[in-house]
């Protein structure tokens, strides 16, 4: 593949924005939620992240997952992945917690998170505890401080282990809540699928991967409705167009391709699914002002 900006081929396969980048280990941290609530905050916003999280909640409300819902009365463990929304209603309820995140980096020698079924769309996200499992988890949580705090030199390895520890509990747990569905409309829910099948493609990893949906129609025939259907519910629910919110997701990529990959401008804009270099420096110059090549260098 063709080069425009001299540097030759992708040496980077794996990337992520400096502030979250923890050298090899990848991205790692824990906090406690009582600086929140003593902040006043009330509500987990309902939306994408870019990391895994396991939450652990002491109190009374509600985990939004998709277009699930399940109300929790006492003590919670939640785990959320990148693909599917979710959210926490009634903060206000929550009298003390924890929540770790992390990337799929942060586990690169140890297999796919996704092949957990905590991680997965039709999977048991939300798990109700008795006293003696919330004891547990706060235990590990606590470990993860003392670990993440330590100058011990493997202490990302003692805390990927506590993480597995974490999962591995929860996947011998027999679920003692069952999920109902969330009263959301049909524009809401297609647009929550689109959004799903988007972030899907991202991050793009190398040089060989690229983007197999594109433009609406892409969207609208993997999910079996009509173009225009879909871009009815997208801009009913988002206020944006289909066409919109693809090009600024896919304008976010760009922007991190050329900061953190030494891919060539060429190779960017076919992995991005242009056709041509001159039509990605078009697209790029529009929602940045300059080219791609300038905006690399500064």
């Amino acid at each position: 593949m063709g080069n425009t900006d001299g540097k030759q081929g992708c040496k980077t396969e794996k990337y992520w924005p400096a502030d979250k980048l923890q050298s090899e280990n990848g991205h790692f941290n824990v906090f406690r939620l009582d600086s929140s609530i003593a902040n006043g905050e009330k509500s987990i916003p309902y939306g994408r992240r870019d990391f895994y999280k396991i939450t652990l909640v002491a109190g009374k409300g509600k985990f939004l997952y998709a277009d699930k819902i399940v109300e929790v009365q006492r003590y919670t463990v939640a785990f959320s992945n990148p693909q599917i929304p979710y959210g926490w209603e009634e903060g206000e309820t929550v009298t003390s917690g924890y929540f770790c995140v992390f990337n799929q980096a942060f586990f690169h020698q140890y297999g796919n998170l996704k092949n957990y079924t905590l991680f997965q769309p039709d999977g048991n996200h939300v798990f109700e505890l008795h006293q003696d499992q919330m004891d547990y988890y706060t235990g590990l949580f606590n470990r993860m401080f003392d670990e993440i705090n330590s100058d011990y030199i493997h202490k990302y390895d003692v805390l990927r282990t506590v993480v597995f520890e974490m999962i591995h509990t929860a996947l011998k747990m027999q679920p003692n809540t069952k999920w109902e569905k969330l009263e959301i409309n049909a524009s809401q829910r297609v647009t929550t699928l689109f959004l799903e099948l988007l972030e899907r493609q991202f991050p793009i990893e190398n040089s060989r991967q690229a983007l197999t949906l594109r433009f609406a129609k892409d969207y609208a025939t993997k999910l079996n409705i009509h173009t225009n259907y879909l871009n009815r519910s997208v801009k009913e629910t988002t206020g944006k167009t289909t066409s919109q919110i693809i090009a600024e997701r896919v304008y976010q990529e760009a922007k991190l391709l050329l900061k953190q990959t030494s891919c060539g401008v060429a190779e960017i804009a076919y992995v991005l699914g242009f056709s041509e270099a001159t039509h990605f420096n078009n697209f790029f110059k529009k929602h940045h002002k300059t080219s791609p090549t300038l905006f690399r260098k500064f």
